[in-house]
């Protein structure tokens, strides 16, 4: 394995997620956590990786990695490594740390004591996420050091030097990403890898218990502690200036530096660039000194105007006359990310010089639509059925986060509100009070285990009338098939014990529970409908493997696929299979048939029980 094995001095082509997790292993890591959300799951997903080809391979793991409940979690443990002296890393997507926001703004008060590094992987565009917040906010707001690195390289070398850095600070600090430095591939020169402590000893401090008068003590210490990192900031190898001479200046950070110079190159104009890496605390005197010795100031940054702003009270604070263009002059958008064709177009209108892209870089080539969609064989699409035909028409739905919500699409329609995960039962439980109407509400497994408790208790102490779905496909699917506390196996490949969802839903005194496959869809429909006549709330657990997971596992076992097609004799072109299942491996041909592409069906078998003519047929197995 490569990123593990390879020598000092090497050069290997890797995500800047996995750049990061080689990082840490450089800077000695000893713990790891995370609770998986894209783009940041490869940075957990390769420490995994790692500890179990290690163990295949009878080596001694020189870390320890876990999938965590939840964010909030995940940041507790890595803390407590922390406060123990040894080294830890936890990483989570953006909104992963608006669940741990709660420990994170106390941490900082703490302190630590190993270095501590908090990966946040912002999604501007919302690639994969519910919303494009920009958790550069966070640093501000908990005064935590902040560094971006702008490709892969500066990925792995930032998180060496973070735990140095967090180190000397004594101070957790974040590392910010977006979903193009988490998912570019680039050349990546390897360090050493230093050897991990595996274990701290715990020393007592009562400054660590925040009571009122110790976080009123600690406060001010934090603060005096940001002023350090300032001067660390002022002269870090990661803020400098790549001169190219003009009298105009870019300041950019992140994945806008690369933008920066390649739109320099095709307008074939002069500018500085400030780059700015270590970005919380800003480095003052540095952007001072830049913005005097230029008459504009272009800033390059996605989503909010932070290092926009910051200029600007520098410029005002130390009197300097300087045009700072960005996004409140017009010029560039808060809304979603950057491209080549964005910053170009903005740079050109800002001097005045002609855009050489055509259009404004804009193809006339219209793509076809590519919407997400769940799998041929999926068991959500199962439980959806079901639940639909069970329920009256104006049932409301409320649903979460994973490859369920892609239930939200025609034919279906079965999601009708969505804030975060776990929001599903507690919006259930409003939904019960506020209206007359019928509630299905719908989580997965591993949402359940991470925010979906809360609410069920709720509902249950409230005698809240609702039915809550929970889709356990016995996985954490829509991140890349990580463990969750149902499951039997840790994230570095060791046996665990699995937490029964049933048990801890009769354990919080929910009365009607039912289990059942959602491959049975008679079994399944008549859960739905007792569940909805149950007055109070009802609990439904629509069981069965992701269809991915079951079938590799019939590969291992040397079994075929089953294959379906569709008997054109049986079939009365009801079209029930395509317009209310949805099934995509179903389609129609030439003549209007409805047909099967053996290409895309996973077997499930599913279909067969759809059709009321019996139209449906196995008509044998594939490899």
């Amino acid at each position: 394995m490569e990123i593990i094995d390879a020598k000092p001095g090497e050069t290997l082509l890797l995500l800047g997620n996995e750049a990061i997790t080689r990082g840490a292993l450089e800077a000695g890591i000893d713990f790891a956590t995370t609770y998986p959300g894209t783009p940041s799951s490869e940075i957990a997903d390769t420490f995994s990786k790692i500890a179990r080809y290690l163990k295949a391979k009878g080596k001694d793991v020189p870390f320890y990695f876990e999938y965590s409940t939840n964010e909030k979690v995940a940041l507790e443990i890595s803390a407590a490594a922390s406060l123990s002296g040894l080294r830890s890393l936890t990483c989570m997507k953006h909104v992963g740390l608006n669940v741990a926001s709660d420990a994170f703004m106390t941490f900082m008060y703490v302190g630590c004591r190993g270095g501590n590094i908090i990966v946040t992987a912002d999604d501007p565009g919302c690639h994969s996420s519910q919303n494009e917040q920009d958790n550069r906010y966070y640093a501000i707001f908990g005064n935590a050091p902040m560094l971006e690195p702008s490709n892969p390289q500066e990925a792995k070398d930032m998180t060496v030097d973070a735990f140095d850095i967090s180190e000397e600070l004594g101070l957790p600090l974040i590392l910010r990403t977006t979903t193009r430095i988490s998912h570019t591939r680039g050349i990546v020169r390897l360090g050493r890898i230093k050897r991990s402590r595996r274990k701290g000893r715990f020393e007592k401090n009562p400054f660590m218990v925040t009571v009122p008068s110790v976080a009123r003590a600690r406060h001010p210490v934090l603060l005096e502690k940001m002023k350090e990192a300032e001067k660390l900031s002022e002269r870090s190898r990661y803020n400098k200036i790549i001169e190219r001479g003009g009298g105009v200046g870019i300041v950019a950070s992140g994945v806008s530096v690369g933008y920066a110079l390649d739109s320099l190159e095709i307008l074939g104009i002069q500018a500085d660039i400030l780059k700015l890496g270590f970005t919380n605390p800003i480095p003052r005197e540095m952007c001072g000194r830049f913005m005097e010795e230029h008459k504009k100031i272009i800033v390059l940054e996605e989503l909010e105007p932070i290092l926009e702003n910051r200029l600007k009270t520098i410029a005002h604070d130390l009197g300097i006359d300087v045009e700072v263009f960005g996004k409140d002059s017009g010029h560039f958008s808060r809304l979603y990310e950057y491209n080549l064709d964005i910053v170009v177009e903005g740079i050109s209108k800002i001097l005045g010089v002609e855009n050489p892209l055509p259009e404004g870089g804009k193809t006339k080539l219209k793509l076809p639509s590519r919407p997400p969609v769940m799998c041929p064989g999926c068991p959500h699409r199962a439980s959806y059925y079901s639940a639909k035909r069970a329920s009256p028409r104006d049932t409301i739905y409320p649903t979460d986060i994973g490859c369920y919500t892609l239930g939200r699409s025609p034919p279906l329609k079965m999601a009708d509100v969505l804030l975060c995960m776990g929001s599903n039962a507690g919006m259930a439980c409003g939904f019960s009070k506020a209206t007359d109407q019928k509630i299905i509400s719908f989580m997965g497994d591993s949402t359940f285990f991470h925010a979906g408790i809360p609410a069920i208790i709720d509902a249950v102490h409230h005698n809240h009338d609702c039915v809550i779905t929970i889709l356990d496909n016995r996985t954490t699917a829509m991140t890349g098939h990580q463990p969750h506390p149902g499951t039997d196996l840790t994230g570095m490949g060791e046996p665990a014990r699995a937490i029964d969802i049933e048990q801890v839903v009769r354990g919080l005194g929910v009365e009607y529970v039912r289990t059942v496959d959602p491959t049975d869809l008679k079994e399944c429909e008549k859960a739905f409908r007792e569940a909805l006549d149950f007055k109070g709330p009802a609990v439904v657990i629509c069981k069965h493997p992701c269809i991915l997971i079951e079938n590799r596992e019939r590969r291992k076992r040397g079994e075929g696929i089953p294959v379906y097609q569709v008997n054109q004799e049986r079939c009365k072109r009801c079209n029930r299979c395509i317009k209310e299942f949805g099934c995509p491996a179903f389609y129609f041909d030439e003549d209007g048939k409805v047909r099967i592409n053996e290409e895309l069906c996973n077997g499930c078998g599913v279909c067969a029980q759809v059709c009321p003519f019996g139209a449906i047929e196995k008509v044998g197995e594939r490899k």
